[in-house]
């Protein structure tokens, strides 16, 4: 019996994977994975080239069936960082696609080609020599280690064991109403926690099917949606691509407004595309709130109030707290105090791997410390105003978030983009410096300034504005503030 996928364990002619006209039933994914676990070692790490192909979610769905902890790899990754996570976590062999060029640096290591001889709409060629599903390892062992992003230093491994994957996806079969009858739809990395592990596995612990688009691009979303999908996820950069298009794409419009379920996350969705896609289709995005060291945090419940601007409430199993600098609980509910997240509950990680001093001081007497800055609405609705390290901004003896000021910069018709930083100021402590992509005219730096005040307050508008052709973002499309000042 899989604990993890159920589904494998009394396999079908029901697809279970999806990429471009690839399909895979659940039939196939079985016999296929489960031969390529036979040739794993339990507990041996493996290393496994993530690109965004069915090859890569067998490898993965074998790996864990075997007790093999998996290392994705990020295709795009560069030398020095390839190296650091391979001495770190020194895998047994690399699984890869077929055809696939591996870095030099993987080149020492054992290859095992993963294979999937799909025909357009059928099932999957069996690997020569099927075996029965494997005995699984218990709850707390490794399943995959993630590397962190390494803003601060070297990427961090952090350990994900068995019971966080189960805590975290069947938390979300709550929150989300997540059914076998649902097609998740999405096009995102498969190396990290929101493509692979929500975007892949989720769907397959659901016995649920996923339609990987390959490639991120409103066309394939509004195919797929029309074609049946009825779940979207997204993150930040996608959605503000379908925010730009959907109120002149009526075909667009009505396929989102047939969706079930609209999920963004890894990052912050501005308010202004959160309303022009709710105008275009009357339909509200779906925010949530992890970590790679915490996998899902909170969520909008997709029978709750889907409000802009807000991650919703702590899943079921999950205990969140908001701390003040001194490291006292923050009680109040006003959605006004600001405190820094700290969580626990079964969905977390083990450890950093290799680094206990990193895992010590990531932990408050069994709190997890995120990072990240918050309020709490009266009814428990969280709002991330920023992180602790570089968001929070401490100006004239106010301490005020990013965040707000990002979405009010962003109401401005012409601001395309925003990010909000702070620097030093002899008077002020830190001021507040705007980073803009303008549209088609660029606005003046005191009509900004303006615009910010009137939204907000006084003190919260930018005292310098800088504008760019664009904002450094990483391959989630997650905006890198220190390269801003770099």
């Amino acid at each position: 019996m899989s604990t993890l996928f159920p589904a494998l364990t009394r396999p079908s002619d029901k697809t279970a994977l999806r990429f471009g006209e690839q399909t895979l039933t659940y039939s196939g994914l079985a016999r296929m994975a489960g031969a390529l676990a036979a040739e794993l070692t339990p507990g041996r790490r493996v290393a496994v080239w993530a690109t965004p192909t069915m090859e890569t979610s067998v490898a993965v769905v074998a790996a864990l069936l075997a007790g093999a902890p998996v290392v994705p790899l990020n295709p795009k990754i560069g030398e020095r960082e390839l190296a650091h996570i391979l001495g770190d976590s020194e895998p047994g062999l690399v699984l890869a696609e077929g055809g696939a060029e591996l870095p030099a640096a993987l080149g020492t290591l054992p290859r095992t080609t993963v294979e999937t001889a799909v025909e357009a709409g059928a099932g999957a060629v069996p690997r020569p020599g099927t075996a029965a599903l494997p005995a699984e390892p218990g709850e707390e062992s490794p399943a995959l280690i993630v590397y962190t992003s390494g803003t601060t230093g070297p990427p961090k491994g952090a350990v994900l064991p068995r019971r966080a994957l189960t805590a975290t996806l069947d938390a979300l079969r709550d929150a989300w109403q997540w059914t076998e009858e649902d097609v998740l739809v999405h096009g995102l990395p498969l190396f990290h926690v929101h493509g692979l592990i929500l975007g892949i596995l989720g769907p397959l612990r659901r016995a649920a099917t996923v339609h990987h688009l390959g490639r991120f691009s409103t066309d394939g979303v509004r195919q797929a949606l029309q074609g049946g999908a009825t779940m979207l996820f997204g993150v930040p950069t996608m959605y503000h691509r379908i925010a730009e298009e959907v109120g002149d794409d009526a075909q667009l419009a009505r396929a989102l407004a047939g969706a079930r379920l609209l999920v963004s996350g890894s990052a912050a969705l501005p308010v202004h595309d959160h309303e022009r896609i709710a105008a275009a289709t009357g339909r509200r995005i779906v925010e949530r709130y992890g970590m790679t060291e915490t996998l899902m945090n909170t969520s909008v419940r997709a029978d709750g109030e889907s409000r802009a601007g807000t991650v919703g409430v702590p899943l079921d199993g999950v205990e969140l707290r908001l701390v003040d600098e001194d490291g006292r609980a923050v009680e109040a509910m006003d959605g006004e105090t600001v405190g820094e997240i700290q969580v626990r509950g079964r969905n977390l990680f083990t450890e950093y791997l290799n680094r206990p001093d990193a895992t010590a001081e990531a932990f408050d007497g069994g709190w997890f410390r995120t990072g990240d800055m918050a309020t709490r609405d009266p009814d428990g609705y969280v709002r991330i105003v920023g992180r602790k390290a570089t968001d929070i901004i401490k100006s004239g003896g106010y301490k005020i978030g990013a965040g707000e000021i990002e979405n009010a910069l962003l109401e401005h018709p012409d601001v395309k983009e925003a990010a909000v930083t702070g620097e030093s100021d002899d008077d002020l402590g830190e001021r507040i410096v705007a980073w803009i992509v303008p549209g088609a005219r660029r606005p003046g730096e005191q009509e900004l300034a303006d615009h910010v005040a009137e939204q907000l307050s006084p003190h919260k508008r930018p005292r310098v504005v800088r504008f760019r052709e664009a904002l450094p973002r990483n391959d989630m499309g997650k905006l890198m503030k220190r390269a801003l000042h770099d």
